[in-house]
């Protein structure tokens, strides 16, 4: 996979992703990215890549030309037309469910915005989709752009050790990760589980699954609309809210 970032920063995205795993692959040459300075195509002597917004208002926007000549050169490097997202608070909210429909693609550019944001044509012409990691905003583009690109990556074959590095983790099948343990096996007067030390791994698996159920209903139960329950787990499911309840108003109580 070949992930492009168009940026006015590019030594920050760098700097972060010649690190850990992400570095590794990068070395190796499982996993391909490129950040591109965006004022290496800015207008004028100065390579102006803003301006002010009509009709008024604070701050400066980011012209659609300097952008799309960035895409042209990029674009004439990769054998197809990559997929273009553009980093923004008003996108759909990046869940596991979008990574892995990212993760699918071969060539992907991102757009880091800045200041105002992009002149909406340039959106309009040529970005595929707008995507945030949050309902929140930040000053720049970089950090979501960096956020998304390891989700993504970390899915690609060679990146990690085995696909199972991510596929028994939150979010990939719909539930929250269980907890997991490691030495001393009895730490501040918390022994660890006696069936992860049982070595029997059908009810170890067992136990997993249903930890993962718990932690889900307990903290996420919104994303147990689309998890894949049996009958006897929506059972639990229910009856585990049951106790809750009666547990909250005991303390009420108090």
């Amino acid at each position: 996979m070949r992930i492009d970032i168009v940026t006015l920063f590019p030594e920050m995205c760098e700097n972060i992703l010649n690190e850990s795993i992400i570095g590794r692959a990068r070395a190796r040459g499982y996993l391909q990215v490129c950040c591109h300075q965006l004022r290496d195509h800015g207008e004028g002597v100065h390579k102006r890549v803003d301006d002010c917004t009509f009709g008024g208002g604070k701050g400066m926007l980011l012209m659609a030309q300097p952008i799309a000549k960035a895409f042209d050169e990029i674009i004439e490097q990769t054998a197809v037309r990559p997929h273009i997202v553009y980093m923004s608070p008003r996108g759909r909210v990046l869940d596991q469910e979008k990574v892995k429909e990212l993760a699918k693609n071969e060539n992907i550019i991102v757009l880091c915005g800045h200041y105002e944001g992009v002149d909406q044509r340039l959106l309009d012409k040529i970005v595929d989709e707008e995507i945030s990691i949050g309902d929140y905003v930040l000053t720049g583009g970089e950090l979501p752009a960096m956020v998304m690109c390891d989700a993504i990556a970390r899915m690609c074959p060679g990146v990690l050790a085995s696909d199972e590095c991510f596929t028994e983790e939150s979010h990939f099948d719909g539930l929250l990760e269980y907890p997991q343990y490691s030495r001393p096996e009895e730490w501040h007067g918390k022994k660890v589980p006696e069936v992860l030390m049982s070595g029997h791994h059908a009810n170890i698996e067992k136990w997993r699954r249903e930890q993962s159920i718990y932690r889900t209903a307990k903290r996420r139960p919104d994303l147990l609309k689309k998890a894949d329950l049996t009958n006897k787990e929506w059972s639990q499911v229910r009856q585990w809210k049951k106790e809750w309840k009666a547990a909250e108003n005991e303390a009420s109580k108090e």
